[in-house]
């Protein structure tokens, strides 16, 4: 029986479904060796690879993927949300609880301003209509890491809604080219964070850890407007950016300051949604984009084999590389929302609507805000290729390397050089560099000031093989100059044009044969030549003087 794979047609869009060798499956069979009896965890699946680009043939099945995310984003705030509490990931565990965070009876919420700016700063930032009045609700669940058995969130009039979040994705075989696409912003939200559960499994106990308890979260709820795991990843790399600009958030995955749950399904396109699955607690871009295509493709092979969707949690196992069953949602957990009575409707003002005489310390001014807002990623990204006429790709890298972008600026403010040249030399030898020692741009040993002289090279004064030399150098010697390097090194260029003259008539006399190549037309044998020169002058040499030397030596 042939083995099903997936081809993925039409990037982001249509999967469909094949047999190798040209055999479709569109029969309820089971492959060999495989169960699929619909139950929890009894999956027939295993991980294929995508085959992109290629059209479905007569009698395949096509299906289209639906995605949706939820993202938690940690408020850059000094304190908690509810609670005077300080903020610290590396704080010692349970250091940084107050009596509200641990729920001791008799503690009252009192609402964190710089939260509210917060999420009335994103909800600008992504076209979202902000409402005047909000409310806050508990939504119970019992959990060893939640003190109070609730947790406080805006379940039924959040701050934030109907927005919209642009974002791009490379197409093209080379990855080249860019495409704008959209999702809808459904709303966004504040709520607590949970505190820690450590499970040490060695010790068969759980360790509670509350530091992170009460600590102020955004909830942006995107709609399903996504269609693949590349499509999910540039979105939340595009969000991510936003909050970092706006300040809101450091959105830093790796620490768990932004984590993403994905909502999956797929259907035949023209007939109603399939059953859908949640993958959650991503922290990176990169699992998110493997876990949701995996999911996709378990669903249509689950689907194509005679199987059943379950309506359940699931989790990514980065190191297999496959999502495995947490719990099922079938019987749906009733969570028994209900006002927040501690909390009155959140209240927010326009510079129309505010109160005349009201102390601005205590309300906010939506419009005050939305002045106040930074310029966002993809307003930087179009200047930068207005600007300095660089590719559109090459904005993206400048700003997706936190740091990057500043740096960049800094060598163009200190250098003669092209902007171009700079763009080359920032991305391709710079940042190679960093990603080879697994260094931030803030851990450079180059300066931006140090990577400006290389204009040395726009100057005639060294060759570009040089450059990089100096390069490699300024990377092993911190506090040297590009200039010293040069000195020291003997690198610069020859100036002596009468030398170089006698080196490339000497190089012609040696080698006659290469010679006699050159005058057959062999476009080779020149490049032959003008290395040997350049072998010569240790690499001193200007290979375009060395050419023309060596084409008017030989008449060409």
């Amino acid at each position: 029986m042939a083995t099903p794979v997936l081809r993925w047609c039409c990037p982001g869009r249509r999967w469909v479904f094949a047999g190798i060798g040209g055999v479709s499956r569109h029969g309820r069979g089971v492959p060999t060796g495989s169960t699929s009896s619909g139950k929890r965890g009894q999956s027939s699946v295993a991980q294929q690879p995508l085959i992109t680009a290629q059209k479905p043939r007569k009698g395949e099945r096509e299906w289209a993927a639906v995605v949706g995310l939820e993202i938690h984003a940690q408020i850059a705030s000094n304190s908690k949300l509810f609670s005077g509490s300080q903020v610290d990931f590396a704080a010692p565990p349970n250091s940084l609880v107050s009596f509200f965070d641990a729920s001791l009876p008799g503690t009252l919420p009192v609402l964190n301003r710089r939260c509210v700016e917060a999420a009335v700063m994103t909800g600008l930032a992504l076209d979202c209509h902000i409402n005047r009045r909000s409310l806050f609700d508990r939504k119970h669940y019992f959990y060893a890491d939640l003190p109070a058995g609730y947790q406080i969130t805006q379940q039924r009039l959040p701050i934030a809604v109907n927005g919209s979040l642009v974002y791009s994705v490379c197409v093209g075989k080379r990855r080249s080219q860019m495409v704008t696409k959209t999702a809808g912003v459904k709303q966004i939200q504040l709520e607590q964070d949970s505190g820690k559960s450590l499970h040490d499994s060695l010790r068969s106990q759980t360790l509670i850890d509350l530091n992170r308890a009460g600590v102020g979260l955004l909830e942006v709820v995107l709609e399903p407007d996504m269609s693949c795991g590349e499509e999910a990843a540039a979105a939340i790399r595009e969000l991510q950016l936003i909050l970092q600009a706006l300040g809101t958030s450091q959105a830093n995955m790796a620490e768990g300051q932004l984590r993403v749950d994905a909502n999956i399904s797929v259907h035949n396109p023209g007939e109603p949604l399939g059953v859908r699955t949640e993958v959650k607690n991503l922290n990176s871009a990169r699992f998110l984009a493997k876990a949701i295509d995996y999911e996709i493709q378990r669903q249509i092979n689950e689907l194509e084999n005679g199987g059943k969707i379950l309506n359940e949690t699931r989790s990514f196992d980065y190191k297999l590389g496959c999502t495995v069953p947490m719990r099922d949602k079938e019987g749906k957990q009733d969570y028994r929302f209900m006002p927040e009575p501690n909390l009155p409707p959140l209240l927010l003002y326009d510079s129309e609507s505010l109160p005349t005489g009201t102390d601005p310390q205590q309300v906010i001014n939506i419009d005050q805000l939305r002045e106040q807002l930074p310029e966002l990623p993809r307003v930087t990204r179009e200047k930068l290729v207005q600007q300095y006429g660089m590719l559109p790709e090459h904005s993206f890298a400048l700003l997706n390397e936190v740091g990057l972008l500043e740096f960049f600026q800094n060598v163009i403010k200190e250098t003669r050089a092209e902007p171009k040249k700079v763009t080359s030399w920032v991305l391709n030898t710079f940042l190679g560099f960093l990603k080879q020692q697994n260094l931030a741009v803030s851990e450079s040993p180059v300066t931006p000031s140090a990577l400006a002289e290389l204009d040395l090279l726009d100057r005639k004064a060294i060759s570009s093989s040089a450059a990089k030399q100096v390069f490699q150098e300024l990377w092993r010697s911190k506090g040297k100059t590009p200039a010293q390097i040069v000195a020291e090194k003997k690198l610069e260029l020859m100036q002596d044009a009468e030398a170089l003259e006698q080196l490339c008539r000497s190089t012609l006399e040696a080698h006659p044969q290469v010679v006699t190549d050159v005058k057959k037309g062999n476009p080779r044998a020149i490049n032959k030549l003008i290395g040997l020169v350049r072998r010569a002058t240790l690499g001193r040499a200007d290979p375009t003087v060395i050419k023309e030397v060596l084409e008017r030596q030989l008449s060409l």
